[in-house]
């Protein structure tokens, strides 16, 4: 098992950090592409043993976090640039997975290792729709979401509360884990609006004509089923698939120190990595 760790340049060249998990064979494997969800981070919870379990079954985990996701370089765990965070858009989202995809395709030191006509990408949360609305790429072959939204601006405010936070230019979510109140400046609201065809999971799902798996848990109360279905009748090969009473984040936790995957967890790998394979 290797484990590479890189900075690229990111949006508005703000940087973001790369980690690559493979066994190192010298022949090249199927490269998955992970992307955070909101809140999230590279290094969240499971994700560490998520891309070791990827790579002892023969593929190459490349994980990142977004630029602007409010962690930096010299502390990737922790949300110590909350300006960063503050000014995070998804277009932003969209342009760091596209320059991560980048690197991936031009890699020289992983050349041997990584098979470029191979490469999919897989998104949890927000990270699945950021992921679908980039999978038209034609180097791209496959999709994965995990419990996913079906429309990145369903939940944008109306009315006093969208009122208020243009005059104040600054709204604040609470971050019951870091106990942060995390700053999102109105420039997001204003880029959802200035983008919102370019936003669309639903136009993308609509296009693209790529295998797409949906794994999402019956009792997700962040993200509803009901998103997962939206997704499924809007894809021409999309798949489904509906795990019993499992949460957002199929019962992972941070921080994760389990030698072991919980139920959910794994039979959502199973499920990912049979789909990937076959």
């Amino acid at each position: 098992m290797k484990k590479i760790n890189q900075n690229i340049d990111g949006c508005l060249n703000k940087p973001i950090l790369i980690d690559v998990t493979y066994k190192e064979t010298t022949s090249p494997k199927h490269v998955i592409i992970f992307s955070h969800g909101f809140k999230g981070f590279k290094d969240w919870g499971s994700f560490n043993k998520i891309a070791e379990y990827f790579a002892l079954n023969d593929f190459v985990f490349v994980k990142f976090n977004f630029s602007y996701n409010g962690t930096t370089p010299d502390s990737p765990l922790d949300f110590a640039d909350l300006s960063a965070f503050g000014n995070n858009n998804f277009c932003k989202e969209l342009d760091d997975l596209k320059l991560v995809i980048d690197w991936v395709y031009n890699n020289k030191f992983l050349e041997n290792e990584i098979d470029i006509d191979n490469i999919s990408l897989f998104g949890h949360s927000r990270g699945g729709g950021i992921s679908i609305i980039n999978a038209s790429d034609n180097r791209i072959n496959k999709i994965v979401s995990w419990a996913s939204p079906s429309d990145l601006l369903r939940k944008l405010p109306s009315g006093d509360k969208l009122k208020l936070w243009e005059k104040t230019n600054v709204a604040y979510v609470y971050n019951g884990r870091t106990k942060q109140n995390m700053p999102m400046y109105f420039q997001f609201y204003k880029n959802c609006i200035d983008n919102k065809d370019r936003l669309s999971i639903k136009q993308s799902l609509r296009k693209i004509n790529k295998p797409h798996l949906i794994v999402h848990g019956s009792e997700d109360s962040t993200v509803l089923l009901n998103d997962a279905l939206e997704m499924k009748s809007w894809g021409k090969k999309t798949k489904l698939y509906i795990i019993d009473s499992a949460n957002h984040v199929f019962d992972s936790f941070h921080p994760y120190d389990l030698d072991v995957f919980p139920t959910d967890l794994k039979e959502a790998l199973d499920v990912t990595i049979s789909f990937l394979k076959g």
